[in-house]
């Protein structure tokens, strides 16, 4: 992980004298980016800046890297991961002069132009000067893991590995696109199939595209799009047998991790309880330490221990790093969050991610690169049986082909209507595209596409800046074009058995990984059960000192315009009553909005001279089994419950039960239910919570059904804090 920036002047001329303190501030921008060295370039119209994190060559990569007569002057972030084997191919009497993995772009550069890239695998954003063609090189890896942004006007270009680097030049607009914005699909949650381009959600600030080179003449300052790896068709029609399939899967996968091995210093591995982290784990020859988030939600739909135990079963060390549910990031903490971000896509699971980095930036400094489960369920599909709604292939099929057409429908919404009547639609699907010029392929290859944005937008960008943030490096082995090549060309009676479910990937490592790790459900990260852990955290931390990060979201000009304020805090009280009332991540992103538009027009400070919250500390898990009370009490932190308060059931409780299960009882809260309980496992909760007046104090309460309060302490603290039992006061 290294952090790229700089500037280019069109027209031939040299740069500026202001130039130098341009660089110099950009760089201190992204220091976090690279903590082991700083380097700057600069000649002619062509000015670099460059913070390096040392992986390879430690001592010998120092970059900028030139060729011997320095017609070719390269910056590089990520890893090559073929550096070797491409080297071996150069011409002979070609010398490199360092054993970074990056010099080898500079030679294949000068013998095969733009189609250098060609046959490189890695993750990488590249800067190239070209002194003898005049020529500005930007390049990015085939799934734009690693980041390039830049501006340009009629004068000069600025490109940095992050955006808040380019702000620092005064003519660089720092506006938020808020258009833009409230309408991407991963904003709205909006069930179309998107593959429109990826943006950088500021106005005239351009993302370079993955997959691709961009060359800028700086004598007209002209640009050029060289695509040189395209997104593959997926042509049912071809042939091959599925034992075939998925040992190529299998055989690709176990090669891309030991790519994704190729460092002089120590990587480690994130490790969560499902197949894909498990996988890279077993496939590993490093034999990682491993690290796991331990909070609420991973405690109660058992991720956290899942991973503890496929660490066991592999023998790996595993730390569990503690984010306790009584921890609530600070309004200052989220504000430098969000702008190490820079996106307001951030949320609960990139903040626990940046938390694991801090973790291990901290308690293991040797560890510079964690490896990755990222990117397997965008393209193996890992989303197959949520798009089916809970139904088979033939509901995924049905589900998507609506997306699809969802989609068009929005395009043109006279003709659309047709698919918004009762019944089956009585137009062609087929009418419908042709009417909105819609080349849209099927729905199926659609659902891969929409994810290969998805992966540029989100995974790749907060995988990236919260490792980054951290000075370490982020690799992720799903995320290699042969995989993805594999799985395009499954045929159409292949389908079902290889993609629903994962199955070509969990097939792959039958023998490999024990038989229950294989075949455990996927889990979302922090969804699910005990995702009410993590919904009432962040509606904490929106309503701490009195509203305040709504209210600074609210300052500027575009969220008075485009946010309603009412109902942001209408929002927010609700989620505070019952965090299972919505998805709080909806209300999150547009605060995230208003506070990109004010920390934008007044900048924060470089991240590296930031204030630093506590680092969380790891859990010493041996036995799950006999440890269980004590992992549940140091993570699920509850208030002690006053015997003297008076309390009464939530307005918008009710208590249901079952028609065909006479023990069985629903807890629904605000027409939501929340909980079902057992009689005969807790036959005294359901009379207990019926006994909640208003009048009598907790005490009297229990004591008037004979019950004992010190048996009910855990279940009347998690009633109060889900809202099921409030104050009297609160009631009334």
């Amino acid at each position: 992980m290294c952090g790229l920036a700089g500037t280019a002047r069109w027209g031939g001329g040299a740069l500026p004298a202001t130039a130098d303190g341009l660089l110099r501030r950009m760089t201190k921008t992204i220091a976090h980016r690279g903590p082991d060295d700083t380097d700057f370039f600069r000649a002619g119209p062509v000015g670099l800046g460059f913070v390096r994190l040392s992986l390879v060559d430690p001592e010998g990569g120092r970059q900028p890297l030139s060729t011997e007569d320095g017609s070719l002057v390269l910056i590089a972030n990520g890893e090559i991961y073929n550096h070797r084997e491409l080297a071996a191919g150069l011409p002979s009497g070609t010398r490199l002069r360092t054993k970074s993995d990056c010099e080898v772009l500079l030679h294949l550069y000068r013998r095969d132009g733009l189609s250098f890239l060609d046959r490189v695998r890695g993750m990488f954003s590249v800067v190239l000067w070209d002194r003898e063609r005049n020529l500005l090189v930007f390049a990015r890896d085939r799934f734009g893991i690693k980041p390039l942004f830049f501006h340009e006007n009629e004068d000069r270009i600025v490109f940095s590995s992050e955006i808040k680097a380019l702000f620092n030049d005064p003519d660089c607009p720092r506006e938020l696109d808020w258009e833009r914005a409230l309408t991407d699909q991963l904003m709205t949650g909006n069930l179309v199939l998107d593959d429109s381009p990826p943006h950088a959600w500021f106005k005239e600030i351009e993302l370079a595209p993955a997959a691709s080179i961009l060359t800028f003449d700086l004598t007209t300052g002209e640009r050029r799009t060289h695509q040189y790896w395209s997104f593959p068709e997926f042509d049912g029609d071809r042939t091959g047998s599925e034992s075939d399939l998925i040992r190529s899967y299998a055989e690709t996968l176990a090669s891309s991790v030991q790519d994704c091995e190729t460092a002089d210093v120590e990587i480690g591995l994130f490790l969560s309880g499902g197949i894909d982290s498990a996988a890279v784990a077993a496939l590993a020859g490093i034999n990682p330490r491993t690290f796991t988030a331990l909070n609420g939600s991973t405690l109660e739909n058992r991720d956290a221990e899942w991973a503890h135990r496929t660490a066991a079963q592999l023998g790996l060390v595993n730390h569990q790093v503690l984010q306790d549910t009584s921890a609530v990031p600070g309004v200052e903490e989220w504000k430098r969050h969000l702008w190490q971000m820079e996106t307001p896509l951030a949320g609960p699971e990139t903040y626990y991610k940046y938390e694991l980095y801090r973790h291990v930036g901290t308690h293991a400094p040797e560890i510079k690169a964690m490896l990755l489960g990222g990117g397997s369920d965008e393209f193996n599909g890992g989303y197959t049986s949520s798009f089916a709604g809970g139904g088979d292939w033939s509901d995924f099929e049905a589900n998507i082909n609506r997306m699809g057409i969802r989609g068009d429908q929005q395009r043109l919404p006279e003709l659309g209507a047709w698919w918004d009547q009762p019944g089956p639609p009585l137009v062609r699907a087929e009418a419908l595209r042709a009417a909105v010029g819609s080349s849209r392929r099927e729905a199926y290859e659609m659902v891969f596409r929409a994810k290969y944005r998805d992966v540029q937008i989100y995974n790749c960008w907060h995988e990236d800046r919260t490792a980054a943030g951290n000075g370490i490096e982020a690799r992720v082995p799903f995320l290699d074009h042969r995989l993805l090549e594999i799985v395009a060309a499954i045929p159409y009676a292949l389908r079902p058995g290889l993609i629903w479910d994962k199955q070509i990937l969990r097939r792959g490592l039958a023998g490999v990984l024990p038989e229950d790790v294989v075949n455990r459900p996927k889990i979302p990260f922090f969804y699910g059960t005990g995702v009410r852990h993590t919904y009432r955290t962040f509606a904490r931390m929106l309503a701490q000192q009195g509203d305040r990060l709504l209210d600074q979201a609210l300052s500027g000009p575009g969220a008075r315009q485009h946010l309603d304020a009412d109902n942001m805090r209408t929002m927010l009280r609700q989620m505070e009553a019952n965090p299972g009332s919505g998805y709080v991540e909806f209300l999150l992103r547009a605060v995230n909005l208003g506070l990109l538009e004010s920390m934008a027009a007044d900048l924060p400070g470089p991240l590296v001279d930031a204030p630093k919250a506590t680092v969380p500390g790891a859990v010493p898990i041996t036995d799950w089994d006999t440890q269980a009370p004590e992992i549940e009490a140091l993570v699920v932190r509850r208030p002690a419950v006053d015997p003297q308060a008076v309390l009464a059931r939530a307005d918008g409780l009710l208590l249901l039960r079952s028609p065909e299960h006479a023990s069985t009882w629903y807890l629904a809260l605000d027409g939501s239910i929340e909980y079902v309980v057992d009689e005969d496992e807790e036959p005294d909760w359901i009379p207990l919570l019926q006994a909640f007046d208003g009048v009598r104090t907790l005490a009297e309460t229990v004591s008037g059904l004979g019950l004992r309060l010190k048996s009910f302490e855990a279940l009347l603290a998690e009633a109060v804090e889900a809202g099921l039992l409030a104050p009297a006061a609160e009631t009334r």
